[in-house]
């Protein structure tokens, strides 16, 4: 019997195995090149490309995928100095992360949005009671805030300090003079010291206060009555529409002024 010759199509089979090979490792390379320096932007679109559910968990991965030294402190990002510069992004992770070290995750709530930062300080963090004094605590965490927004002045297009107060008695309103002067100077001794530590340039740095109406909690308990004695700051970031506090307080807070006040 006659053997058949192959045809040269056939013999040419291994080569598409070989390039899908080669093309495989040369990926892989470009892959390991990448990483080779972590960078934190780099590293949130890996991680999203391989898992897109990581959305919100992307900044403890980011935190994570920095090396730490003997004290603690991120080998990745070492202390900002003067003429240093930060993008919007990884300021918030870098205020985010002076909260976690300061243990106040129980009186600093930190999170962001689409094109902002919203910090909220509750209760007693910067003031004490029927006070407009800045405490010792709030002044220190106000010098490490304002230390990081300095860096990331180009990207922000203002700063609102938004100045509560709560209803002492829930039968009863505050005084309405008090009521008002006493968080509108809060949010003004904030803007204050802020300004003193050139956080930001004054004239991104606006004041507001709203008294007792605005809770996002009601009255009739201790622990709602904390919740609404509150400092908030608001980061908005450039070339971004600006929204609603309303707005704002939807995605922070997941609810409405309406169901905050029942």
């Amino acid at each position: 019997m006659v053997k058949k010759d192959k045809k040269p199509e056939e013999l040419g089979n291994w080569m598409d195995t070989y390039g899908d090979m080669v093309t495989l490792l040369l990926c892989f390379f470009v892959l390991l090149y990448s990483m080779s320096s972590v960078d934190q932007s780099k590293w949130k679109l890996l991680v999203q490309s391989f898992n897109p559910s990581a959305v919100e968990t992307e900044d403890q991965v980011v935190l994570d995928a920095n090396v730490t030294d003997d004290n603690g402190d991120l080998k990745g990002n070492p202390p900002l100095e003067a003429g240093d510069s930060t993008d919007f992004d990884e300021m918030y992770l870098m205020l985010k992360k002076i909260v976690e070290d300061r243990n106040m995750q129980d009186t600093v709530e930190i999170s962001r949005g689409d094109g902002f930062t919203f910090i909220s300080f509750r209760d007693k963090v910067f003031f004490d009671g029927d006070s407009s004094v800045l405490r010792q605590e709030g002044k220190e965490v106000l010098e490490e805030f304002a230390a990081v927004m300095s860096q990331a002045n180009k990207s922000i297009k203002e700063v609102q300090v938004l100045g509560h107060t709560s209803q002492g008695d829930p039968r009863r309103p505050n005084n309405i003079r008090n009521d008002r002067m006493l968080s509108a100077q809060r949010s003004a001794e904030v803007i204050i010291y802020l300004q003193s530590k050139s956080a930001v340039s004054p004239e991104k740095l606006v004041g507001m206060s709203f008294g007792q109406f605005r809770p996002i909690a009601p009255f009739d308990t201790e622990d709602g009555r904390a919740k609404n004695r509150r400092v908030e700051i608001l980061i908005t970031k450039n070339d971004t529409v600006e929204k609603s506090l309303e707005e704002y307080y939807n995605q922070v807070y997941h609810i409405s002024q309406e169901e905050a006040g029942n």
